[in-house]
């Protein structure tokens, strides 16, 4: 039968059976003689040494998709039946309930979800936390964030205990921010157990790692970052002198929404009531009835607008915290699961706020303010800083476009006034899918890749529709393409992918795979009826490049029409400086990517902290690169676009760009407005003068 997933006994019931099954089946010998071997070489021949047994599904960290801790992590674990034991309730763990609800809402199918099974020696750490290497609430990417407790770090995670709190600057190490909080109870390993023991008098206010430590973590958080090219979330623990990476993970939650709150608003809070302070967890302001719960059973009780009030949160509470509006919990940091779930479902979060659960009373309206880290009595009756406000129809003559990437939001998206979609980048989609496309091929999956791609191309051009939407083709760099599944078979490991293996050039390498995304566009095109969808080409590093990818476009029988526009990026030097050659092949439009172009015009890469301070879309050779790109096309009558962060950044910008005769710009959902006020003004300047 099958479960109502709504319904949480039913899929409580449903888990346990389908964990049962797992539990009594048959592990091959094959497995089992190797897990036991590999026990023999980690702890010697006595195999008396104590592990943990953690789980990660493939799944689980997909860019879009990470509720932290949705598998199990058995600690303690002794001896090699255990250990086999374990493993088996490991793979089960993939089917608890609250997996199960997890891939049932990320639309994941359950049977194609992996899952990986790590043994680790147990670390009996006297200190243990989590480290950050950008700021998680405000992503400011020139901080690294660090927060400790004594004894095991399970309970950071839980957010059982409010942890010390340390910031550093990641160029030179400095420490800005130390925050001791008061550590009464601790977790510690007492021979197999683990036990929550008071922490001596003398030590319950103390900084829990020295100055060194704090220093010696952030250095390696670097490199740890610079390693996987993203920011990192990690756990490590400290036994002794040593210090331990227990697990790393991208940060998922990276929200490039900045949050401008106006006067207004910070005025009319001023004046309300600070009933509760905290730590500011996720952005945001919302206000909305309490709801108090202290156990899992409770959940059921928070409805869509409630305002969830626990002590902690943990995997569970995810079902009722997608209802609420705001989150604030007692104990905890900004690394706890209630922190991280919260910036993930984009709703305001304080977390470590003493006494919420007495302090507020059941349905009682208040206020949530996520980034200030404070709770207020009463309603907000301000612009909540999730809407933008009303759509104000302003005029242009110059396009205003939108970037996007995610299928989910573009309805809602195409509510706001833009003119189409400027950017639509190929990448978020190619990840949702999760799996390399060369390995989808060789697993005999094209038709299946196809109509994915088709159909997320389809949630952006319908609601769009008839406004252009201009798809990139994928423009993956290898770094981004080996952690889709199956992607290190295929892909080269590169010092430097920015001018690596990307655009045209794989096109061209690789017609396979290219052929399947020009597939889904003629579906979404001939199909759909969907002809608003046109195509731009990334990262054409010659004019031979652009003509053979012209080929291969005819060759799939797309070819430029009234409806049908072909457009390039210009990102690299040799763009702008054959720009002319380039249109002779025959082009629509371009697109400035002002953000590679002001890498490559000034050798700067704006990801390496050693020299982002160099990167400035505002240098002159930038401008005098922007000035040619623009008055060329003009000349040539094609259109020209821009979708860097340069417009929505720099008012003065778009002025210039307006003069020099720019025909679009095309920034993110949140600058629409704004960057429609900027460009309305910039044009009345630059008509009146003329």
């Amino acid at each position: 039968g099958t479960a109502n997933l709504e319904k949480a006994e039913s899929l409580q019931q449903v888990a346990t059976h389908i964990k049962k099954v797992i539990m009594d089946g048959e592990m091959s010998e094959v497995l089992a003689n190797d897990i036991i071997a590999a026990y023999k070489t980690l702890g010697g021949p006595m195999m008396q040494q104590l592990v943990a047994v953690r789980s990660s599904a493939t799944a689980e960290d997909l860019p879009n998709a990470s509720f932290a801790g949705q598998q199990e992590t058995f600690l303690n674990v002794q001896g090699e039946a255990n250990l086999l034991l374990k493993v088996k309730a490991a793979w089960a763990s993939l089917f608890e309930a609250r997996a199960i609800f997890y891939r049932n809402e990320q639309h994941f199918n359950h049977f194609r979800v992996g899952i990986a099974i790590v043994v680790q020696k147990m670390v009996a750490s006297d200190k243990s936390g989590v480290m950050f290497t950008i700021d998680p609430v405000t992503n400011d990417t020139s901080k690294i964030v660090i927060e400790a407790v004594y004894g095991l770090g399970e309970m950071i995670v839980q957010g059982a205990v409010t942890p010390d709190h340390y910031e550093l600057t990641k160029t030179d190490h400095q420490i800005t921010v130390k925050t001791p909080v008061l550590q009464e109870k601790m977790m510690v390993k007492k021979g197999r157990e683990n036990k929550i023991l008071t922490v001596p008098k003398n030590e319950q206010k103390k900084q829990k790692i020295s100055d060194k430590q704090i220093e010696k973590l952030a250095i390696l958080g670097k490199q740890l970052e610079k390693h996987y090219y993203f920011p990192q979330d990690i756990e490590w623990a400290i036994e002794g002198d040593d210090v331990y990476i227990v697990q790393t993970r991208p940060i998922t939650t990276i929200d490039t929404k900045k949050q401008i709150e106006s006067h207004e608003q910070s005025s009319e809070l001023s004046q309300m009531r600070v009933m509760l302070t905290g730590s500011p967890a996720s952005p945001g302001i919302s206000s909305g009835p309490v709801k108090i719960i202290t156990s899992v059973k409770e959940i059921g009780k928070v409805v869509a607008g409630d305002v969830l009030v626990a002590p902690q949160t943990n995997p569970d509470y995810v079902p009722a915290m997608k209802k609420a509006v705001a989150i604030v919990t007692e104990k905890g940091g900004r690394t706890s699961h209630a922190a991280i779930v919260s910036r993930e479902l984009g709703i305001p979060a304080v977390v470590g706020a003493e006494g919420a659960t007495k302090t507020l009373k059941q349905e009682e309206v208040v206020t949530v303010n996520g980034k200030e880290g404070l709770v207020y009595k009463g309603g907000f009756q301000g612009k909540k800083t999730q809407d933008a406000g009303p759509i104000e129809h302003i005029k242009t003559a110059t396009n205003v476009y939108v970037n996007l990437a995610q299928p989910d939001i573009a309805e809602k998206v195409s509510k706001m006034g833009a003119d189409g979609i400027g950017l639509l980048r190929a990448e978020f989609m190619m990840a949702n899918i999760g799996v390399h496309p060369k390995k989808m091929l060789r697993d005999g999956k094209r038709h299946e890749y196809i109509k994915k791609l088709a159909e997320q191309m389809a949630m952006f051009a319908k609601p769009f529709n008839p406004r252009p939407v201009v798809y990139r083709t994928g423009d993956f760099k290898t770094n981004e393409y080996r952690g889709l599944v199956g992607g290190k078979q295929y892909e080269p490991l590169e010092e430097n992918p920015m001018i690596g293996y990307r655009g045209a050039f794989r096109y061209m390498h690789d017609p396979e795979v290219f052929d399947m995304e020009l597939e889904a566009i003629k579906i979404v095109r001939n199909k759909m009826g969907l002809k608003n969808l046109w195509v731009m080409i990334p990262f054409v590093r010659t004019v031979a490049e652009l003509i053979s990818v012209k080929k291969l476009l005819s060759e799939a029988g797309l070819y430029r029409s009234n409806s049908f526009k072909l457009w390039m990026m210009v990102e690299i030097p040799s763009n702008f400086i054959l720009l002319d050659e380039f249109i002779n092949v025959g082009i629509d439009g371009v697109s400035i990517g002002s953000n590679d172009l002001t890498m490559l015009i000034l050798g700067t890469d704006r990801d390496n902290s050693e020299v982002a301070s160099e990167y400035d879309e505002q240098n002159p050779a930038v401008l005098w690169a922007l000035e040619r790109i623009i008055t060329t096309a003009k000349r040539r009558k094609v259109t020209c676009s821009i979708c860097g962060q340069a417009p929505s950044q720099y008012p003065d910008l778009v002025e210039k760009l307006v003069k020099w005769g720019v025909t679009s710009v095309s920034v993110s959902p949140d600058a629409i407005n704004d960057t429609r006020k900027i460009v309305a003004a910039a044009e009345k300047k630059v008509f009146a003068n003329k």
